[in-house]
């Protein structure tokens, strides 16, 4: 909901950071795989509760994330660079509640259980929609730039880093943040499963090639 807000304010920095970047050599897959390696060490600060290292690590995270789909852009995007994108992504996502559960499994354990089974709707719906638009040729008018088709909803990637930033400020309250996190991750869900099934309902289908 907030992703074409946040694009364009980071959008300048972004790019002037990728063109110093480009000029080294360092590829965008590069950036992608060093910024999922600095991301993973969430998840034994979180497990020791050091809090606002694992603040520090998730903002990294995202950071190189903005900049390896910019760096691309200087260049041919590719489908193996957008692949492997997105699926780092959703592994830090988790990656990221399942260090809150390993900080205090009595108290957040099933909330982080929620939480990551939430994911699965919004990931598998963004996911299952990208594939059929691209199988029908359907372009993203609102995010021409990304490689997938961006199916938009109440949770899109500005709203989980706003819950992941007060997850670390306001780790007591955890359990609470993430039922009304996973509430909202359902309904978008829904949201995306009516509209992408009415879109493919009225978009011609391709017919196969005759063998």
């Amino acid at each position: 909901m907030l992703d074409k807000w946040a694009l364009a304010w980071t959008k300048p920095a972004l790019e002037k950071t990728a063109d110093i970047v480009d000029k080294t050599g360092v590829t965008a897959n590069q950036v992608s795989i060093i910024g999922f390696l600095v991301g993973i060490l969430v998840v034994p600060a979180l497990w020791v509760n050091m809090y606002l290292l694992a603040l520090a690590i998730i903002i990294a995270n995202r950071a190189l994330d903005g900049l390896d789909g910019t760096l691309a852009r200087l260049g041919t995007p590719t489908d193996a660079g957008g692949f492997l994108d997105i699926t780092l992504d959703f592994i830090f996502y988790s990656a990221v509640i399942w260090g809150f559960a390993l900080s205090n499994p009595e108290q957040n354990a099933l909330a982080a259980a929620t939480l990551i089974f939430a994911f699965i709707g919004t990931g598998s719906s963004f996911l299952a929609f990208a594939v059929m638009a691209a199988r029908r040729n359907i372009k993203s008018v609102r995010y021409p730039q990304k490689g997938l088709y961006y199916l938009e909803g109440l949770t899109e990637g500005t709203e989980t880093i706003i819950f992941l930033v007060l997850f670390c400020l306001l780790p007591d309250y955890f359990p609470i943040l993430a039922y009304v996190f996973a509430a909202l991750c359902w309904l978008t869900t829904l949201i995306r499963i009516v509209a992408g099934y009415q879109t493919l309902l009225i978009q011609p289908q391709k017919s196969e090639e005759p063998k």
